[in-house]
């Protein structure tokens, strides 16, 4: 977008990601510099998101209870939860809301296109499990101009970048589990071709972190394709396991 608007593109594809997870990929976004119009623009989108696409379709009785909904999901993104646990801290926080009102909520946000829902996946039983799951951002536009913490945690912004890459390639996406442990995505085309991802901001800070990042792909017997998928620029090889540079694969349009 930044070429097809003549505006400058920086030579780092690294530099360009790192504002690609500030402020997210709504195009028109780019024509304001301060940080506070892009916010205040993005914050437009979703107000007329609610105005034109949910209001006419859905009766929201408390606008501010569903408003309450909105920013929680979208503040905990790419955490596992459930609606137990949704329920418990809008509790505490005092927001009154019934269960299936909650759910509701959440579904006129997944068909809003606002937020997408990431069931998990049993490896052993090759099955979807019911229950907990994780909510990815559309855009991380929308976190950027609702979050009340300036501060990036790499670990779900990643996560979110690649799970929003996977399904603009075609992949259905679930989070994986092996036993005790839990492979952050396992994805699936027709004639069930699988890939699994482990998505993290480094593998070098230390073994322990390299362990962590590969012992979940290394548990799974299959051969299928395995990747970590990291912002590390230096690239090593494990175990026949993949390691790349996340923005490098998403400029090179590669598949998994």
């Amino acid at each position: 977008m930044k070429q097809f608007l003549k505006l400058p593109v920086d030579i780092s594809t690294e530099a360009e990601f790192d504002k690609y997870i500030i402020e997210g990929g709504f195009p028109k976004a780019l024509s304001y510099d301060d940080p506070e119009d892009k916010r205040t623009y993005i914050n437009g989108i979703i107000a007329e998101i609610f105005e034109k696409d949910i209001r006419k379709r859905v009766k929201i009785r408390n606008v501010s209870v569903f408003n309450i909904v909105q920013r929680y999901i979208i503040n905990n993104f790419g955490a596992t939860t459930c609606l137990t646990n949704i329920l418990e801290d809008l509790h505490k926080a005092g927001s009154d809301i019934t269960r299936e009102t909650l759910n509701r909520y959440i579904q006129v946000l997944i068909d809003a296109k606002i937020i997408h829902k990431c069931e998990r996946f049993d490896l052993k039983l090759r099955r979807s499990i019911s229950g907990e799951q994780k909510y990815y951002l559309s855009d991380l536009g929308f976190y950027f101009a609702t979050n009340t913490d300036n501060r990036i945690n790499y670990g779900p912004v990643l996560e979110n970048i690649t799970y929003i890459y996977a399904k603009s390639k075609g992949y259905d996406v679930s989070v994986g589990r092996i036993g005790k442990l839990e492979c952050d995505f396992i994805v699936r085309k027709q004639m069930m071709q699988y890939a699994y991802i482990q998505v993290a901001m480094t593998i070098l800070s230390s073994i322990e972190t390299e362990n962590r990042e590969y012992r979940p792909l290394e548990s799974i017997r299959d051969n299928y394709p395995k990747y970590v998928i990291t912002r590390d620029s230096l690239i090593q090889m494990r175990n026949g396991i993949t390691h790349v540079n996340i923005s490098a694969h998403m400029k090179e349009g590669k598949e998994f």
